[in-house]
């Protein structure tokens, strides 16, 4: 495996990590304002951060068609106005259990897309790695008790949270269609600046200016963090390592952020690491390597799965 490709997956390990952090901010930034409100205030603060970065980094990018403009309103419906209203419903109300599980299985949903839509070759690693890597994050989520699973009834916050996956997925495979021909920093400013405005009114009709003067200093430095660590920083780095190796093996990556969630709520907030997490974990990372590392395992066997709808004549 050459340096690039391993600067590529470290990039990606970085940003899906850096995501698990906000599990923990969310949790801070939610007591002060409601779930809209934080997702408004966090993707305001990463558009005023990353206008300037995008004029200065990109001089000479091309400028959007009306059509462009459609692409990036999709992204910013999405992965950012749909994703974040969902995940930060998911904060307040939701189990931890079930939101983080839900949440998890995104590269599913991901890899099945982007067989269909973008014809992209899924192969036996994928599906392998994919597997691994999700029965890590069951075993941390339930902390051992795989049965557990099977005693969570059906409730309406299960649909905010499936519409969580839904959203990202999407998110994810038309970012791969954008990335044709736009930079990942082009891309990511267009698609928080979008999602910013849509997320504008309902920000306006659920908060008040009193709610903003008596927010807490740790609300603030929360969605602070979520604005330049978590979304300026990391969704960067993602739509690059989408650009580099495809959104199939890229979304595997995804697994890493429960695992990072669960050593930060371990760190900051005194919650116990135990064996469940720690074999988990060794599943998690295990999967990211056996999917991604295609090359070792397709020499026994060239077969691989590839999705794709059937082009009309």
């Amino acid at each position: 495996m050459n340096k690039r490709l391993w600067l590529i997956y470290g990039m990606l390990t970085l940003a899906t990590a850096t995501w698990g952090s906000a599990f923990i901010a969310g949790k801070y930034a939610v007591q002060s304002f409601e779930p809209a409100t934080v997702a408004f205030l966090r993707f305001f603060g990463a558009a005023v951060l990353l206008f300037p970065i995008m004029w200065i980094m990109e001089k000479k990018r091309v400028k959007p068609t009306l059509k462009d403009y459609g692409l990036f309103a999709i992204l910013g419906l999405t992965g950012i106005a749909i994703y974040n209203i969902c995940f930060f419903l998911a904060s307040k109300y939701a189990p931890v259990i079930k939101s983080s599980l839900f949440i998890a299985s995104n590269p599913v949903l991901i890899v099945l897309l982007s067989g269909l839509f973008l014809k992209e070759t899924i192969t036996k690693n994928n599906i392998i790695g994919m597997i691994i890597a999700l029965t890590g994050v069951t075993f941390i989520i339930t902390e051992g008790q795989l049965l557990s699973l099977f005693q969570l009834g059906f409730e309406p916050i299960d649909w905010v949270l499936l519409g969580a996956v839904i959203s990202w997925a999407l998110y994810s495979v038309v970012g791969k269609i954008v990335l044709k021909k736009y930079s990942s920093v082009v891309s990511t400013t267009y698609a928080v600046a979008f999602g910013t405005l849509f997320l504008l009114p309902f920000a306006l009709v659920e908060t008040t200016w009193q709610d903003v003067r008596l927010a807490t200093f740790d609300a603030w430095l929360a969605i602070a963090h979520m604005s330049v660590f978590v979304t300026v920083i990391s969704f960067i780095m993602y739509y690059q390592g989408i650009k580099e190796i495809g959104a199939a093996k890229a979304s595997i990556f995804i697994n890493v952020m429960p695992v990072s969630a669960v050593l930060m709520a371990t760190l900051l907030l005194g919650e116990t690491f135990t064996l469940a997490h720690g074999i988990g974990a060794l599943f998690v990372l295990s999967g990211v390597y056996v999917g991604t590392n295609t090359r070792k395992w397709s020499l026994k066997k060239k077969t691989s799965l590839h999705v794709t709808t059937k082009d009309s004549a």
